[in-house]
């Protein structure tokens, strides 16, 4: 373990690599300079602060800080996803339930089935892993909801005129939107291994952790977050989609 240890120097002269994306953006004038700095500080910050949580919460091994914990985590995936929402009459509660539903019932299978177990040192790094995917995927899903009403604006209404219901006249809608928020985590699962070496089965490796139960646990992790982005995305998709209606199932589009 000792050989995992970095030094302070090591990370400041890792900075440098912060310098290259500035560098891109200041040359390409994309304008990224100010949000790729405040970036590194709030990681810096967040992980520094998380870090001395996280010891706390470790070594006391309480359930309802673990509870507590996870539950931070998923109000904050929850914010993040919702603030990618185009739409002006985004619901931070669409959020919260697509996550909460996701990771929560994730977990419950994980543990009933013994894969992990209910210690905090567990449950917290994968209640992030979970909630972090979902925040991607949910956010996808969101802009593609956005985009696809305005494309096929003209279709929906054609389809309320015709008599349809809401939901039947945005089923082209939904499907496209809930495929394009999952189709990341499934190119990630077709490519792990060969082009993508996962972050948690190279720590293990790293650790000196057999190389054979690190892959059991990245394809545990694997099967995890498919069915996590799968319910994030499809929970997310057929709550915010009402959205776009008024009181009286009028299409609205600001």
């Amino acid at each position: 373990m000792n050989n995992l240890a970095i030094s302070n120097w090591s990370l400041i002269f890792a900075f440098a690599l912060v310098l290259v994306a500035m560098g891109i953006s200041f040359k390409e004038k994309l304008g990224l300079t100010k949000d790729i700095v405040i970036s590194v500080l709030r990681a810096v910050i967040q992980l520094a602060i998380v870090g001395y949580v996280l010891r706390f919460i470790l070594h006391v091994n309480n359930l309802i800080l673990t509870l507590i914990a996870t539950l931070i985590i998923i109000f904050n995936a929850s914010w993040n996803a919702n603030n990618r929402n185009p739409n002006k009459n985004r619901k931070l509660w669409n959020s919260i339930v697509a996550i909460l539903v996701g990771t929560y019932l994730t977990l419950a299978v994980l543990i009933l089935t013994k894969a992990i177990k209910p210690v905090p040192m567990q449950v917290i790094p994968i209640t992030g892993m979970i909630a972090g995917n979902e925040m991607v995927a949910i956010g996808l899903c969101y802009k593609a909801l956005d985009t696809s009403f305005h494309d096929l604006e003209q279709e929906v209404l054609e389809r309320l005129a015709l008599g349809s219901d809401i939901k039947l006249a945005c089923v082209p809608i939904l499907r496209r939107s809930i495929k394009t928020a999952m189709q990341p985590t499934i190119d990630s699962a077709k490519t792990v291994g060969l082009v993508n070496l996962p972050g948690m089965m190279s720590g293990l490796i790293f650790a000196g952790v057999n190389p054979v139960n690190a892959i059991k646990y990245q394809i545990m992790i694997t099967f995890m977050l498919l069915a996590a982005t799968s319910l994030g995305a499809v929970i997310s998709c057929y709550l915010a989609y009402r959205n776009y209606f008024n009181n009286e199932d009028q299409l609205v589009l600001y």
